[in-house]
């Protein structure tokens, strides 16, 4: 299977050559951080491997994005929490992080048949290189947190398997900086409100502290897609060929969202950031149907080392009756990062000759300026 070259650019390469949502004229409340990414959060480093390989029958668009709380040559964990708003998907080592309340591995996205073989190639790695489980230097075990989304219309899920090499690119081009959005990495062949998806990412600056949001984006009904408050997607009707597509007439798919901050938060409030990335998703509005898998996940860069030490630690904790800049960020960074992905993606072709449109930006310039919400820059 043929990694593309798209997959060996340098992430800040890939990430300045596109548009994003605020270039064709989309308005978002909050300010942004340097490069308006989940990589604003000092430490956190992501990396794609983009697989697009063969036509027709033989068609794979798959691949892997991988995110690090404090970057790919650290041991130290992370405390983190997840959340379920709808459960029709797969999220592992999802029991021992609500048990422990560390983020004991990167959080790596996928494509569903692509679950097991990232899980299995991440351990291969960890043992290669002689890298314990975060939160127990003394135990060999690791359980890793592997999400996905399914790309079963671009791609021949039978072919598509994201290989042991591939995950080992993403980790070894894990960077901070820009992040590349659109067909790259575990967003590759994935769709969004009837539209090109993938991944997207977005950043909101609260006082001392950063909120970071990553999105793999797989969900929505082309009906229900909302930017800026517009309805954009009743202004843009699919075509009668699209009906068997997925997002024209059922809000399925998935989508996983990763919420990052330096904020001193403890487990138990980094889980209220993730029920907070449900409203983000509202805004642009899907309804997390039955058939769609909604996992998400928070984690703080702040209290390094308060993991895989049997010392007493002390640790640090914002006040909840200050978290509501917090919560604010989260749902303005999560909006913001779903219309990224649908922004950065390209018109896909690929399992038996299907297409996929990409989200016209002119269209979507007369749209927001129609109903009197085009941002001029």
């Amino acid at each position: 299977m043929r990694l593309l070259a798209l997959a060996l650019l340098t992430v800040t390469a890939l990430a300045q050559e596109k548009p994003r949502a605020r270039d064709v004229g989309v308005s978002f409340d909050g300010s942004p951080g340097r490069w308006n990414a989940i990589t604003d959060v000092s430490g956190v480093e992501v990396g794609h491997a983009t697989v697009i390989s063969g036509e027709g029958e033989q068609a794979v668009r798959d691949g892997v994005t991988i995110v690090w709380p404090r970057g790919h040559k650290s041991d130290d964990p992370a405390f983190g929490a997840w959340y379920a708003q709808n459960g029709n998907g797969e999220m592992t080592g999802t029991a021992w992080l609500e048990e422990s309340g560390f983020l004991d591995s990167p959080v790596m996205i996928t494509n569903t048949q692509s679950v097991g073989t990232i899980r299995d190639a991440f351990i291969k790695w960890q043992l290669d290189n002689k890298r314990p489980s975060q939160t127990d230097s003394f135990s060999p075990f690791s359980l890793p947190i592997v999400a996905e989304t399914l790309d079963d219309y671009l791609t021949n899920v039978k072919l598509g398997r994201v290989s042991g090499e591939q995950l080992v690119h993403a980790i070894d081009t894990a960077a901070s900086g820009p992040v590349a959005e659109g067909n790259v990495g575990g967003g590759t062949g994935m769709i969004c409100y009837g539209f090109k998806g993938g991944i997207g990412t977005s950043s909101r600056k609260v006082g001392d502290y950063t909120i970071g949001v990553l999105v793999q984006c797989n969900c929505g009904r082309r009906n229900q897609l909302m930017i800026g408050g517009v309805p954009v997607g009743r202004e843009i009707p699919g075509p009668e060929l699209s009906r068997n597509q997925p997002g024209m007439t059922e809000d399925i798919g998935s989508i996983i969202i990763v919420v990052a901050t330096d904020a001193p938060l403890i487990p138990t409030q980094l889980k209220r950031l993730t029920h907070r990335a449900t409203m983000g998703l509202a805004r642009t509005g899907s309804s997390s149907g039955n058939g769609s898998g909604d996992l998400f996940i928070a984690f703080s860069t702040a209290n390094a080392h308060a993991g895989g030490t049997p010392a007493v630690q002390h640790i640090s904790m914002l006040p909840n009756d200050q978290m509501n800049p917090l919560f604010e960020a989260t749902v303005n960074a999560t909006e913001e990062a779903i219309v990224n992905a649908l922004v950065g993606a390209e018109t896909m072709t690929g399992y038996q000759g299907r297409s996929v449109p990409a989200l016209p930006h002119d269209r979507l310039r007369q749209i927001l300026s129609k109903y009197n919400r085009l941002e001029n820059r």
